[in-house]
């Protein structure tokens, strides 16, 4: 009957199976799962370049202030918003005497998660900063 009859191999089929499907999803799951806190870090950290420029800022129009003064100037007699250009921080100036201030440097809005570098400070004493925590102050 049908003895003489020649049978095609069966289709192949194309494309992925759902295991294959799954086992790429769970590794991209787990390659996320290890770069995205180690690229909130670096982001974090990339910021804080904004209180590092924003103190500088300071401390030039500090020294310009007092070689008109008799003391270190507030933000308002420097005419310096109390943030900083990015946004990242919000700037105080404390104690500013005829020798001296401190700068504190808060992380505000998603820098505030920078819990290594909150706050960071500059102390200037007759002329020489002094920089809190040391490790924050990339020069």
């Amino acid at each position: 009957m049908n003895a003489g009859r020649i049978h095609a191999p069966p289709a192949s089929s194309s494309g992925f199976t759902l295991i294959e499907l799954a086992i790429v999803l769970v590794v991209i799951g787990i390659a996320a799962a290890i770069a995205y806190p180690i690229y909130q870090t670096q982001l974090l950290a990339g910021r804080r370049s904004d209180a590092v420029q924003a103190a500088g800022t300071i401390a030039q129009a500090q020294e310009t202030w007092r070689s008109n003064n008799t003391t270190y100037g507030a933000l308002t007699d420097l005419g310096i918003a109390s943030t900083s250009i990015g946004g990242y921080y919000t700037l105080a100036i404390t104690t500013p005497t005829a020798t001296g201030y401190t700068l504190t440097l808060t992380p505000a809005g998603t820098q505030a998660n920078d819990t290594t570098c909150k706050p960071m400070t500059m102390t200037v004493t007759l002329g020489n900063p002094a920089y809190s925590p040391p490790a924050c102050w990339k020069r």
